[in-house]
């Protein structure tokens, strides 16, 4: 038996949906009675995983697309997404890259942008048009809080996200007094394979702790960080003197 969505959300569209983040978002999407997912990835024997697990557990409905953003869309696809009202459009999709190997490496540098950020606002450009803003519905976009100030050790992915921020918060600004919603999520350290052997797990929020906390408000607009408490630690941050700061 199906179960009516306690929180009006029935269609997402996820963008990096084999994320640890974007898994727990869609369990606990299902869990409040969300029915139908349109997942667009790179690895789809990753993705089956999931999904069978997630149509056996909540009888939900789930399509999937198979694209590498290191490549340009199918136009038709992108056609296709976004002629579809959906409620959530959830962007989770990320590289942190190595940022030694990119100040060698070319390839590295474009796979880092690509990932990060201009794919993604290719991808935004399309789908969140005029017809679609004027309507009800939401974007949630995973920024990072390495978007607030350039350090030696992440800049080429700071940059990235740092572009992807300021493009999102654009269009923020164009959705005010209209139906639709965005979301900037500007996440601290989250205990996934990216973060495993390199920040300390007292640090990190689990993926299920971010899904609860994005879900006990879900219409919420505007810029937030997650835990909270990383808007004081990158207020602090972005007032450090530059001679701290190179330490960072």
């Amino acid at each position: 038996m199906r179960v009516k969505s306690q929180i009006n959300i029935d269609k997402v569209f996820v963008l990096g949906a084999n994320s640890d983040v974007a898994k727990a978002i869609c369990e606990e999407l299902a869990l409040n009675g969300c029915q139908n997912f349109d997942f667009l990835v790179r690895d789809l024997k990753k993705i089956k995983i999931f999904s069978n697990y997630l149509c056996e557990k909540y009888k939900v409905n789930i399509e999937i697309e198979q694209q590498d953003l290191l490549t340009d869309f199918d136009p038709n696809y992108l056609l296709k997404i976004a002629n579809k009202d959906y409620d959530l459009i959830l962007i989770t999709a990320g590289f942190l890259g190595d940022t030694s190997k990119a100040e060698k490496d070319i390839n590295e540098v474009s796979k880092i942008i690509r990932i990060n950020f201009s794919s993604i606002i290719y991808l935004l450009n399309k789908i969140i048009n005029e017809k679609r803003i004027a309507q009800k519905g939401r974007l949630w976009v995973f920024s990072s809080v390495a978007a607030d100030r350039g350090r030696p050790s992440n800049y080429f992915y700071g940059a990235a996200k740092a572009g992807l921020q300021i493009f999102c918060e654009g269009l923020l600004l164009k959705c005010y007094g209209k139906p639709f919603a965005i979301r900037i999520i500007k996440a601290g350290y989250i205990y996934t394979p990216m973060t495993i052997n390199k920040i300390p797990s007292k640090f990190c929020i689990k993926p299920t702790k971010v899904a609860k906390i994005l879900l006990r408000n879900p219409n919420k607009r505007g810029v937030e960080y997650l835990p909270w408490i990383w808007s004081i630690i990158m207020l602090i941050v972005k007032l450090l003197p530059s001679k701290i700061a190179s330490k960072l």
